[in-house]
């Protein structure tokens, strides 16, 4: 006699929930790290024109050369600003993505659980079973040796 789980097909579809959890979170992690990255770059694209803003203005220059380098280091700080904001949102959304894996993994264990319980039971009964039918060939042959 073979054990077959009356719910299995729930226990597989828990299965593929979690595993999708899984493939949302990473995609998530994946846009986080994206967003970190772009922003890094943005922080050396700033350094780099405060450096040449400095070097600009030991020498000889014009006030609109220094306007326009000013105004380009204000707009990598308002990217900066904004891709902090990204960062931020990116984290959120992983957090909440770690919530959702953590429930699908918990409901995936219940069902493994019960699917374990009743497979305990399974065994438990045919184990019965077997010692019912070896006892009664017992029986038997002790009644046949009388």
């Amino acid at each position: 006699m073979r054990f077959q789980y009356a719910f299995q097909k729930i226990v597989d579809l828990k299965n593929n929930e979690r595993t999708q959890a899984e493939w949302v979170l990473s995609q998530a992690i994946g846009q986080l790290n994206s967003e970190k990255e772009s922003l890094a770059s943005l922080h050396s694209a700033k350094e780099e024109m405060q450096q040449e803003l400095f070097a600009v203005t030991a020498g000889k220059t014009t006030i609109s050369q220094l306007k326009l380098l000013q105004h380009y280091v204000d707009h990598i700080d308002q990217q900066i600003v904004l891709k902090n904001e990204h960062v931020e949102q990116a984290q959120k959304v992983v957090l909440t993505k770690q919530e959702h894996l953590t429930d699908k993994m918990v409901e995936e264990k219940v069902w493994n659980k019960a699917k374990e319980k009743a497979f305990r039971n399974f065994t438990e009964k045919l184990m019965k079973q077997e010692q019912q039918a070896l006892d009664e060939m017992a029986t038997n042959r002790f009644q046949r040796m009388l």
